[in-house]
């Protein structure tokens, strides 16, 4: 396990660019959660943050207070658009990784949805995790109900290796790699 890997860079895609939160809209995302706030930045979509990306910000206040850590810094990214530079969802890699696997979690508004950019962003994201000395494994659960995250995992090149009747368990690892049954 390295404590070392770090994204320090965003991750650009055809249409969008993965970067880290900032510690104001970690903020202004708790705030938001906690009822304190129902203004947005600028920046944000209409209907971002979303449940999922409220939970994350309160995830990484939580790390900032732990520690010297930024925000990102392991892989939680909000998902923005290239062109206009509206924030449209996250995506996060659940560090540190266990055996060589590390989970990845992600979300697009529902504004957003439907326009490809959830696989484009768990692709990009995927590949930057299997470059981790550490990281052999890339997986992700998702709820057989949910067939439009299924087909996300499925586009972005993950492939179905268990369910237990509610939950699928995808993974894909780096090339040459055998994902052990994990």
């Amino acid at each position: 396990m390295s404590s070392l890997f770090t994204i320090t860079a965003d991750l650009s895609t055809e249409r969008l660019t993965l970067r880290a939160w900032t510690v104001a809209e970690v903020s202004d995302a708790v705030e938001i959660a906690d009822g304190l706030a129902d203004r947005r930045p600028a920046h944000w979509a209409q209907d971002f943050p979303a449940d999922g990306d409220r939970v994350i910000a309160g995830v990484i206040a939580e790390q900032i207070a732990e520690g010297p850590a930024a925000p990102g810094a392991y892989g939680h990214r909000l998902i923005v658009e290239r062109e206009g530079g509206a924030v449209v969802g996250s995506i996060s890699l659940l560090w540190p990784p266990s055996e060589g696997s590390v989970e990845i979690g992600y979300g697009v508004v529902p504004s957003r949805r439907g326009l490809g950019y959830a696989t484009e962003a768990v692709r990009a994201l995927v590949a930057h995790a299997l470059t981790a000395h550490d990281v052999t494994v890339v997986h992700a659960g998702v709820e057989i109900g949910n067939p439009a995250s299924v087909r996300v995992l499925e586009k972005a090149g993950m492939h179905r290796w268990s369910s237990d009747g509610t939950t699928a368990r995808y993974r894909t690892g780096a090339p040459g790699e055998t994902p052990s049954r994990k």
